[in-house]
Parts: C-alpha cells; sequence; structure tokens
C-alpha cells in the first residue's frame, strides 16, 4: 500500500512532494473528504464527492477535475493499494502560490491528493460503547465546509483523549452541536434527536444513512437542536462518522447514559447500518 494520487499521477509515496508553499499548508486553504472501503468496494463514494465540490463553492475553489473523472483516479488508487476495508483520505487545496492572505491569480491550478489506508470496524468499541467529554465549541461559523481548519476539533479531540475518553462531543452554550470528529444523537422515549444540518455543524455522510435507514423503517427521527442538559438525560446517546460508524456513547463525563450499556435504538441503527454496507455496489 505504498501508492498516493498526486496532481493527476498514482506514484510511490516516497517520490510524493508538496510544495512549502502550497495554500493548503500554509492557510489551511482546502477541504477533504474521507471515504469508507468495506471489501474492496467504496461506501457512499457518490456522496462524499457531491459534498466535496459542494465545500468547493462554497470557499471559491475550482477542484481542478470534473467529479467522474476524480472519482475514477480514487478508485484506480484503491485498487492500485488492494484495499479492503480501509479509507481513502482526498484533499484538495487552492494550489500553490507566493504567500498572500487573497486569492491567487486565475492560472493557479488547485493541487489534489489522495492516499489510502487500512482501517478496521471498531467492532469492540461499538458494541461495549465508549465515553465522551463535553466541551465549549469554540469553533469558527461555517462547521458546513469540510475544511482544512481543524484546529478547534483538534483541541477538543486531545482534552478528551488525553483524558481517556474515545470523543468530545461540543456545544454552543448550552445547545449540543455535534462531536469533534462526528455527529451527535440522543434518543428519547424512542425519538432519535440531531442537531439541524445549518453551518454549525458537518451534515456528515453516515448522518445522512441514518436518517435514511430511520425512515424507511419507521424509526422516528428529528432534526432538533437539544441541551446539554437533555443530552445528559437521554435513554441512549451515539455518535456517527465514516470511521466509527454507528457508535453508543455510555458515558459523558461522570454521567451514565441510560443503564450505561448500548440501548435497543442504538443496537436497531447498527444492525441496519451493517446490512446497508452489505447492500452496497461498487461504484463504475
Amino acid at each position: 500500500m505504498n501508492s498516493v494520487f498526486i496532481n493527476g499521477e498514482v506514484v510511490d509515496r516516497a517520490n510524493a512532494k508538496i510544495d512549502i508553499e502550497d495554500r493548503g499548508y500554509q492557510f489551511g486553504d482546502g477541504i477533504y473528504e474521507v471515504i469508507r472501503v468495506y471489501g474492496g468496494n467504496t461506501f457512499t463514494m457518490k456522496e462524499h464527492m457531491v459534498r466535496l465540490y459542494q465545500s468547493a463553492e462554497k470557499m471559491k475553489l475550482e477542484i481542478p477535475y470534473p467529479e467522474e473523472e476524480l472519482t475514477a483516479h480514487l478508485l484506480k488508487l484503491i485498487d492500485s493499494n488492494q484495499v479492503k476495508d480501509g479509507i481513502v483520505y482526498l484533499q484538495v487545496t487552492r494550489g500553490v502560490s507566493a504567500r498572500q492572505h487573497h486569492f491567487p491569480s486565475g492560472d493557479v491550478i488547485g493541487s489534489v491528493v489522495a492516499y489510502t489506508k487500512d482501517f478496521p470496524v471498531p467492532s469492540q468499541q461499538m458494541e461495549l460503547g465508549v465515553t465522551a467529554k463535553l466541551l465549549e465549541d469554540i469553533r469558527w461559523l461555517r462547521c458546513d465546509i469540510k475544511s482544512l481548519n481543524l484546529l478547534g476539533n483538534l483541541l477538543a479531540k486531545e482534552e478528551a483523549a488525553s483524558e481517556g475518553h474515545f470523543e468530545a462531543i461540543l456545544h454552543r452554550g448550552d445547545t449540543v452541536t455535534e462531536g469533534s470528529s462526528s455527529n451527535a444523537f440522543m434518543v428519547k422515549d424512542g425519538v432519535i434527536y440531531t442537531h439541524p444540518a445549518t453551518n454549525l455543524i458537518l451534515n456528515g455522510i453516515t448522518r445522512r444513512v441514518i436518517e435514511g435507514l430511520c425512515r424507511e423503517n419507521t424509526i422516528s427521527f428529528q432534526e432538533e437542536a437539544f441541551l446539554v442538559r437533555e443530552l445528559l438525560e437521554a435513554d441512549e446517546v451515539f455518535i456517527a462518522s465514516t470511521t466509527s460508524e454507528v457508535m453508543p456513547v455510555i458515558k459523558i463525563d461522570e454521567q451514565t447514559i441510560g443503564d450505561g450499556k448500548p440501548g435497543p435504538v442504538t443496537k436497531r441503527l447498527q444492525a441496519l447500518f451493517s446490512e446497508r454496507k452489505r447492500e452496497q455496489s461498487p461504484v463504475k
């Protein structure tokens, strides 16, 4: 697994080079996606690619390949590295130019880099549940753009991890937004609640899959903001992301959630999500 995609070519990782004046390196002026691979097939590739181009449009960034061509490059990379269960990391920046805060001239071409990585499903944690820490959401106000500007996320994740937690669950004032690298959900009286898809959260692809599974299986799903107090009093809590799938949260700070075990709604969603993965077909 040594090949990477860089600006139109699949090359050996040892030969991959990025210019020090790339705007992603100097300003975080770029976007990214993480796409799951199960059994050699990509999962929700189309949805990830659509979101990539939407993020680009929101920040006036031109991706130098049409969606279909870039998708083909990623599939070639997966095949080259013989990925079975893992991820593809894809990053697009505004390109290389002399350092200046305003955007470079229109003749500067964006940089596109992708690599693959083995990433097994965290089955044990999904079965037993994980813990989380509540932290104030200090991030900027365009969390709907999947940009490289992740310092607020990183500081929260590090604080949670340093205390042995799997995730940080963020809140603005009393209102819960999302996790540092996931969307956050609570279950009360059989109803799933999650923050609406506004500029304050990233509309996760796994979040969208979960919403679709709920609609298809008559599970009540409400895009409705909820308070920290309500989160701590919930029957169940779970987080969701490309790498964590549907992850039960059994304790937040010192508060045990429910009976301290993954709840029935969460476990049903895990089963439905696993079934959806099995139904996937390769992107052509």
